[in-house]
């Protein structure tokens, strides 16, 4: 296979840009260094197309080595023919060379494999060939008795003989093929209840049925998991008259043969006994492996938005991980995330506790100033927002809050990771920090947990972890090399998700902080043990250092750019110092009016390369998370019996699904918006309107409060509209 030419006709991109990709690939850079440093090579293409080609370029890749191990097995059994290298040589999946490599394949004891150990292949091949012969294949049987071979009648030889026929038809690449577009296009996935029809979540699928080329993926995850939990038995079905046509179409010579109908005979028992579990079994995995790669891509885009949440800077943070038996664990941090205090207080157990808890925390805020509280979203969530909120218009404090979730929290309070850094800490106060920490800056303190566990997706423990894992970590590389990081704050957690930078250099680079003081220039880090010139080149771009005397060590600006960047300063009537005290105001105004493209020849690199220096030195220090709208902070709370159909409020989004949205509006309870209301358009899936974190204006439709379900719309209702 050509892959150079696969890979350029599916992603629709011109042949260099394919052939330089998988150069880099192939050289060891990493995506986020691709995508960002390397854009002249490939065409500015994002780090997520990037990541897409390097996936399909494994997979292509993986796919010649299975061709190349099956072609040299069918070689060596001397059964090579111009026809299987042909068909090899063209086959595009896994599944096509499979199904030439199956006639070839070693099998375990058969019902064929038996009858040709007793001698019937002969007759399987008389039948099968189905010429014109005055006697029965019944008949024909009678020569092929043989009492030592246990083939004791005509009947024995003859059922052998199908058994031969039955597994041969089964082998055959072209049936299979045939038959497995059938179950794709005209295919049935059929629901029932295993045992009684108990009541449960899956109480809608216990008679259920659905086209295989319609069922969405959600639904095929929540088959797939109602089975597994034993509540469902899940089949593919197919018109079997369809499936006896692909193999009568194939098998049947029409001669007019009395061996004719045998045949006929042998393929429905090789459709029923052999060809038809198998495919079944092949669709359902193909289904389920479809609705895992688009879980998977939902749950990355989920996960991007919430990592790139807009920190809340500069301010003293107070977290409530809340509780009912253990207490409500508190946790106070300063603008860099340093612990300053900790407690529990008890808020639901008795009104002297609960006012002896409001001493505490008033007395808290005003001792460090406290500007910003996250409340985690877990058990006893509602009764401590009420407890912050009635506080607040107490005390009069200006202090706002978040609810905040807590997903993977107590994940990463147990870790070990969490005990290097908090050795002092149980795990309950750990757990406050954290929460306290996610709302001062959320990719700093979520890079610390295992993606799986942030909790933005669908079904994620029913995905196959190790592709969910790769594509999540992908995300989170993505997302912290896009922000940046303060080489000199930075926690060896952030420092590992860095391009070039793994475990080892990560704890490496604190160490070397640690001996020598706060890093002065990027070129220090060329001191760090094991960080060699590749780790370097790779990594430099992404490190910030602000106490550097050269102001590009504190932007995006690549070392390797350096000389470009000054020359550029010069070119247009600046020294390096103007970048530091923000005096190039109408750099990009003298680039255009010098031109772009002939700045960029005289320099040595590329337009692309030209426009992000000058992005980067107008902003030294930028961090791009600065331009999104700001967290939604709050004063007041709402219960879910405070709602009416009709009313107008305003919610962040906090999970996005297949089916709709799940929208925070401060009840504790997320309401749901459904896909179809979302917006008037049609749309395929509600991510093409919503991400996690967005603020969106709701109306609510529904509340139940018993089953705590809020059912909510974002087109606005057209008795409300009037009304307005």
């Amino acid at each position: 296979m050509d892959i150079i030419s696969t890979l350029t006709a599916e992603f629709s991109l011109q042949k260099w840009q394919v052939e330089n990709t998988v150069s880099l690939i192939d050289e060891g850079n990493t995506i986020p260094f691709i995508a960002r440093y390397r854009k002249e090579a490939h065409g500015t293409l994002d780090d997520q197309t990037l990541r897409e080609i390097s996936e399909r370029l494994e997979y292509l890749r993986n796919l010649d080595k299975r061709r190349e191990e099956v072609s040299s097995s069918i070689t060596a059994q001397e059964k090579m023919t111009e026809e299987i290298a042909a068909a090899l040589e063209n086959a595009k999946t896994l599944a096509e060379i499979e199904d030439i490599y199956r006639p070839f394949k070693p099998k375990r004891k058969t019902r064929a494999s038996v009858a040709r150990e007793k001698g019937l292949e002969p007759l399987a091949q008389l039948i099968f060939a189905q010429e014109k012969m005055n006697i029965s294949a019944l008949e024909a049987a009678v020569d092929y008795i043989d009492e030592e071979k246990q083939v004791a009648t005509a009947e024995d030889a003859l059922q052998g003989a199908m058994d031969i026929i039955a597994e041969d038809i089964s082998d055959n690449a072209d049936i299979r093929r045939r038959i497995r577009n059938l179950f794709t296009v005209t295919g049935i996935v059929n629901s029932k209840a295993s045992d009684e029809e108990k009541d449960s979540v899956y109480a809608r699928y216990y008679d259920y049925s659905e086209p295989v080329n319609k069922i969405a993926n959600h639904r095929i995850l929540a088959l797939d998991r109602g089975e597994k939990e034993g509540y469902l038995k899940v089949s593919v079905t197919l018109d079997i008259s369809k499936a006896l046509g692909v193999i009568a179409s194939v098998t049947l010579k029409n001669t007019g043969s009395f061996f004719t109908d045998t045949v006929r005979d042998a393929g429905a028992d090789s459709y029923s006994r052999l060809i038809m579990p198998s495919i079944e079994r092949e669709i359902r995995s193909m289904l389920t492996e479809r609705a895992d790669t688009d879980a998977i891509k939902v749950f990355a885009a989920n996960l991007r938005p919430l990592l790139l949440q807009p920190p809340v800077k500069g301010k003293v943070a107070l977290g409530l991980d809340p509780g009912y038996r253990t207490g409500c664990k508190v946790a106070v941090v300063d603008e860099t995330g340093r612990v300053l205090d900790t407690g529990v207080i008890y808020i639901t157990h008795s009104e002297a506790q609960k006012q002896a808890a409001k001493q505490t925390v008033a007395g808290l805020i005003k001792k460090h100033n406290i500007e910003i509280i996250a409340i985690g979203n877990g058990t006893a969530s509602k009764e401590t927002e009420i407890f912050t909120a009635e506080l607040l218009k107490e005390t009069g404090s200006k202090a706002k809050y978040m609810v905040v979730s807590e997903a993977g929290a107590s994940v990463y309070s147990a870790s070990k990771l969490a005990a290097e850094e908090f050795p002092q800490f149980d795990v309950s106060l750990r757990s406050a920090v954290s929460i306290a920490r996610r709302l001062q800056d959320p990719l700093a303190e979520l890079v610390k947990i295992d993606p799986k566990a942030i909790g933005v997706g669908q079904y994620q423990h029913d995905m196959p972890q190790k592709e969910l894992g790769n594509a999540l970590d992908g995300v989170v590389e993505d997302c912290v090399n896009n922000v940046g990081v303060d080489l000199n704050t930075a926690s060896p957690s952030l420092l590992t998700r860095v391009s070039g930078i793994n475990s080892t250099v990560a704890k490496n680079i604190v160490l070397y902080r640690e001996e020598n003081g706060a890093f002065t220039a990027r070129t220090q880090l060329k001191k760090v043990p094991k960080l060699g010139a590749k780790a370097f080149e790779q990594c430099a771009g992404f490190l910030r250092v602000a106490e550097s005397k050269n102001p590009l060590d504190n932007t995006a600006v690549h070392p390797e750019s350096y000389d470009a960047a000054k020359e550029l300063l010069r070119l247009c009537g600046y020294e390096l110092k103007d970048v530091k005290e923000s005096n190039i105001a109408d750099l990009a105004q003298k680039v255009e009016e010098k031109g772009a493209e002939n700045l960029a020849k005289e320099l040595g690199i590329g337009v692309p390369t030209l426009n992000d220096i000058v992005k980067e030195m107008l902003r030294p220090g930028r961090d791009p998370r600065d331009e999104l709208p700001p967290p939604m902070l709050m004063t007041d709370v709402m219960d879910i019996n405070d709602l009416k159909p009709g009313m107008e409020i305003k919610g962040t989004v906090r999970n996005v699904i297949d089916f709709g949205a799940f929208i925070d509006i401060g009840v504790h309870q997320d309401g749901l918006v459904h896909i179809s209301r979302i917006t008037d358009r049609f749309i395929k899936h509600p991510s093409e309107v919503l991400k996690v974190g967005d603020i969106v204006t709701v109306w609510v439709i529904s509340v139940d409060t018993a089953k705590k379900r809020i059912s909510l719309t974002m087109v606005k209702p057209k008795e409300v509209a009037q009304v307005g």
